[in-house]
């Protein structure tokens, strides 16, 4: 019995032995959607950050971009991939506002669905180091016309700020049509996210500090944001002037002004866009 039963295991062993032909289990799951997905702002650019999904085989990125956020008429078209956990998105339109997805993919080809987030971002121009001269002592280039990015005269129709220095203190004065206000210190121009609905300075002037952000609600319904970067009093036959970086958003009436990681704020989640 013994004999037999041995027998029939070598038997066993030796058919599984001339089987050469091996069991490929093909991968189907797909990594989960990307987390922490977020938008920073640009001039004709926007820019992605996500967490990096934790699954081994995770070969990359591929973000998606949509006019909308949801809809059957709102297909979300892919516009890049990356090995990274941020992406740049380039060619952007100024003031137009556009929704942006990004799904993980392994090395089987298996995609996630979208983030979850619903992310919009709406591109604004930026600029830095422009120079405001005081006045009292040079009209011409005292005042700044945000939408055109050009230096004015403090009493041009199309001056949204301009620059005043009494000898004691550095003040920037906004038209009767437009508010302003201080927005406190910030490390650079990205401290201040979006426009406030109230604070304004009831005397339509803030007084200047070195690396303190302001906040510019123009008359025709826009928002802007500067940071001071230099102040300098009069030299001799230099007016005393203002150095300071800005944006301006130039879709009328939205306050999105973000140009640091922030999530959307009210943006509701779906699970999935495309």
């Amino acid at each position: 019995m013994r004999a037999t039963n041995l027998l029939l295991i070598v038997s066993a062993v030796g058919l599984a032995g001339c089987d050469d032909d091996p069991v490929v289990v093909r991968d189907v799951f797909p990594p989960a959607a990307p987390r922490g997905v977020y938008t920073v702002t640009g001039d004709h650019q926007v820019f992605i950050y996500w967490l990096e999904n934790t699954e081994t085989d995770v070969a990359g990125y591929r973000i998606y971009e949509a006019p909308c956020a949801t809809g059957r008429d709102c297909p979300y078209e892919p516009v890049g991939t990356t090995e990274g956990a941020s992406f740049r998105v380039g060619g952007l339109t100024n003031g137009v506002t556009r929704y942006f997805g990004v799904t993980a993919y392994d090395r089987s080809g298996n995609e996630s669905e979208l983030s979850r987030e619903i992310l919009f971002d709406t591109p604004r121009p930026e600029g830095i180091d422009r120079i405001l001269l005081n006045y009292l002592d040079s009209e011409a280039g005292s005042g700044y016309d945000f939408s055109a990015s050009a230096i004015r005269r403090w009493d041009d129709l199309s001056t949204d700020m301009f620059f005043g220095y009494n000898g004691t203190v550095y003040q920037m004065f906004v038209p009767s049509d437009t508010d302003i206000q201080d927005a406190g210190y910030g490390r650079d121009l990205d401290a201040v996210d979006f426009a406030p609905s109230g604070g304004w300075s009831p005397s339509g002037t803030v007084e200047l500090i070195e690396s303190h952000c302001y906040v510019v609600w123009t008359g025709d319904n826009h928002f802007a944001k500067f940071r001071v970067t230099d102040l300098r009093a009069a030299e001799p036959g230099v007016p005393a002037r203002v150095v300071f970086d800005w944006a301006y958003q130039t879709d009328g009436g939205n306050r999105e002004l973000r140009a640091r990681p922030v999530r959307q704020r009210g943006a509701p989640a779906v699970s999935f866009l495309r």
